[in-house]
């Protein structure tokens, strides 16, 4: 996985409630065996209209917007377990959803995916969607070794909570696997000391 420190990005406000996992990648396309190509589809059913053209009201297809971070609204990726939602919005460029609740599951997949779940308060959630609706261009960064989000050049900041091994992982760019591959040495050299 990428290594995940800071982020500074503009972002794609888009204030719905409850978006759940087959609005994120509808079930048709989950027949791919691999993480790659998911995010054509990444939302689909909102993004194009029934004869595939663009949905021209889409925050996704609005050419003022673009970014790494999506400001979603409370309760994201609530639904079924699919793992497939992390890999489209990751797939599409997305590097950080920010929204006021995660569904458990969604927030594991993302964090075992490196997309980061950012929860934070629903007043401060609704200051960054207002200023990213008023003017496009707005930053926001995203400091994960500092655990804050903030309006970048204002000094409106809130931290935000992570489990520490997860932190660790996204840090360094390890799935579950380089961080137990990380660990070799030392598991070796254990090995080697323990009689039986």
């Amino acid at each position: 996985m990428e290594k995940f420190r800071r982020l500074l990005s503009r972002a794609l406000p888009l204030p719905i409630e409850n978006i759940d996992t087959d609005q994120i990648i509808p079930a048709r396309f989950l027949k791919a065996t691999n993480k790659q190509g998911f995010g054509e589809n990444l939302f689909r059913d909102w993004r194009y209209q029934p004869d595939g053209t663009p949905n021209r009201d889409f925050i996704l297809n609005n050419p003022d917007y673009e970014g790494k971070i999506l400001l979603a609204g409370n309760n994201f990726g609530c639904g079924s377990s699919r793992e497939h939602a992390a890999w489209a919005l990751a797939d599409y460029g997305i590097k950080v959803v920010v929204s006021s609740y995660f569904a458990d599951i969604f927030k594991g997949n993302a964090l075992n995916n490196g997309l980061l779940p950012v929860q934070i308060s629903e007043s401060f959630l609704n200051k960054l969607m207002q200023e990213c609706r008023k003017d496009p261009e707005t930053t926001i960064e995203v400091n994960l070794e500092e655990q804050y989000i903030s309006l970048d050049g204002t000094s409106y900041l809130e931290d935000f909570e992570i489990d520490p091994y997860k932190k660790m992982c996204l840090v360094n760019g390890y799935d579950d696997i380089d961080y137990l591959l990380s660990k070799k040495a030392a598991i070796e050299a254990y090995e080697q000391e323990r009689t039986f």
